[in-house]
């Protein structure tokens, strides 16, 4: 991943940050998730949903009513 990206969102749910991409990648924000689930044990780890720190705000704007 570049260096000077921010991350705007995490969640334990695969499907919360797929939403969290499509809404950034609507808005034209280019996203990155990174997905640290445990291999084995799949109720261990998140998701992580990071954006270039230039639309760190925007992002966070975007993604306040979708809860973790």
């Amino acid at each position: 991943m570049e260096k000077d990206w921010k991350e705007v969102y995490m969640t334990a749910h695969e499907y919360k940050a797929e939403m969290a991409k499509e809404i950034l990648e609507n808005e034209g924000i280019r996203v990155v998730v990174i997905d640290q689930q445990d291999t084995v044990y799949k109720v261990f780890g998140e998701y992580r949903v990071y954006v270039a720190e230039a639309d760190e705000l925007r992002a966070v704007e975007l993604l306040k009513n979708l809860k973790q």
